[in-house]
């Protein structure tokens, strides 16, 4: 109603040509964008209340309030261009890996597991509704059904659906057709200049059915892992009912233990550069069977899930020719995530070698030492510990920020 009384208002200005239609205008306008704002404000606040416990959406809505998307400048939307990024994006990963010198290794002991994930389980056509129910209804340009319409005739695809599944589970083998990601360049801050290839980092999207086959294997995966204690104990990335809430309370909380004892606590933050990116195939399969426990069809799964992977660079309606993956988790993909959990696990084992204090989110690491005044051996065991570390990195081909 606001928005119908201030267009009547700018057609009377417009139409009269009077300063006091204008200035009636302007009244209407000001107060139709005030009540704007006051709606919008209600709405973001009301998100924000409503995922207080879903760190997820609670980011992403920060993030769309923070840096809102930045269009593509037309100079940049050509086919030339797109495989200008696709060259940049590779090359920038592929650099990464190469500058990492692999030196004297470090021993790390697989723990005992006495259960073995050798097979998935086939899923029914209640499992695969309710995945599919689950997932965002995103679509792109690899959907050959969007995925809005594929949920809404979802009754009459169930039992091909519900196949594909199943045969990817018993032939160990992930459809060739779901590995090429489409990948879209995001200027990382408005206020960067959008002909600098850096300033862009690579958002990635998958297919939709994808997406359902890699969700029903995190599922039966992540019940694995819990079961057997797999997870390592201080990491809070990407797992049920952990956070950064919980890798900062853990911390905090052991810091502040330490202060009340009389004691000083020396922390050090770790960080890695494309840590995702630039994982090796062979080790991280090497850590899901010896390590997780993983073997036969299910081990062959995740060969095949991480093979021969393609991806392309998408600008307005320009793409690039396909660059072949060799290495990382998939980017934008489920199991991504929890496969590089995985591939972490033997960082905790060396971390606790040392005596050391530790807490993982994902790829950053937060190592610890308490001392009282004039102990000067936990400091000598924590700049030993980081000297390990950074030698296991480098044999992870994972490269560590100085």
């Amino acid at each position: 109603a606001q928005k119908r009384e201030c267009r009547k208002a700018e057609r009377k200005w417009r139409k009269s040509k009077l300063q006091v239609h204008c200035e009636i205008y302007k009244e209407v306008l000001c107060e139709f964008n005030q009540i704007l704002r006051g709606e919008r404000e209600k709405y973001f606040s009301k998100i924000i209340a409503n995922c207080r416990n879903n760190s997820r959406v609670l980011f992403s809505t920060v993030n769309r309030l923070t840096n809102p998307p930045v269009s593509l400048p037309l100079e940049l939307i050509s086919t030339s261009k797109c495989n200008e990024f696709a060259i940049f994006f590779y090359d920038k990963v592929q650099g990464i890996k190469n500058a990492i010198i692999s030196t004297t290794q470090i021993p790390t002991l697989p723990p005992a597991r006495h259960l073995e994930l050798t097979h998935f389980t086939p899923v029914t056509d209640k499992t695969i509704e309710e995945v599919i129910s689950g997932l965002s209804s995103c679509t792109c340009c690899l959907d050959e059904l969007p995925t809005r319409f594929l949920k809404s005739v979802l009754t009459s695809l169930l039992p091909q659906l519900v196949q594909l599944v199943n045969i990817s589970f018993e032939t160990g083998a992930f459809p060739k057709a779901l590995k090429t990601a489409v990948i879209k360049p995001l200027l990382k801050k408005s206020s960067l200049d959008p002909k600098v290839l850096n300033n862009y980092r690579p958002i990635s999207n998958l297919p939709f059915l994808g997406k359902v086959l890699e969700k029903v294997i995190y599922q039966q995966l992540t019940y694995f892992l819990l079961s057997n204690n797999v997870f390592d104990t201080f990491q809070s990335g990407f797992r049920p009912h952990h956070s950064t809430e919980t890798a900062l309370i853990k911390v905090t909380n052991d810091i502040r233990m330490n202060t009340n004892a009389g004691k000083v606590s020396v922390l050090v933050l770790l960080d890695l550069s494309a840590a995702f990116d630039t994982v090796d195939h062979g080790i991280l399969l090497h850590r899901l069977e010896n390590w997780v426990g993983i073997s036969g069809t299910a081990l062959n799964w995740f060969k095949s899930y991480l093979e021969d992977r393609t991806y392309f660079v998408e600008i307005g309606n320009c793409v690039s020719d396909k660059i072949s993956m060799t290495c990382g988790v998939p980017q934008g993909s489920i199991l991504g995530p929890l496969l590089f959990n995985l591939y972490m696990l033997p960082l905790g084992q060396l971390i606790n070698s040392n005596n050391v204090s530790y807490h993982n989110y994902a790829d950053d690491t937060q190592i610890y030492v308490s001392l009282t005044a004039g102990e000067h051996g936990p400091v000598d065991t924590l700049c030993h510990c980081i000297e390990q570390i950074s030698l296991w990195m480098q044999n992870n081909f994972l490269q560590l920020n100085s």
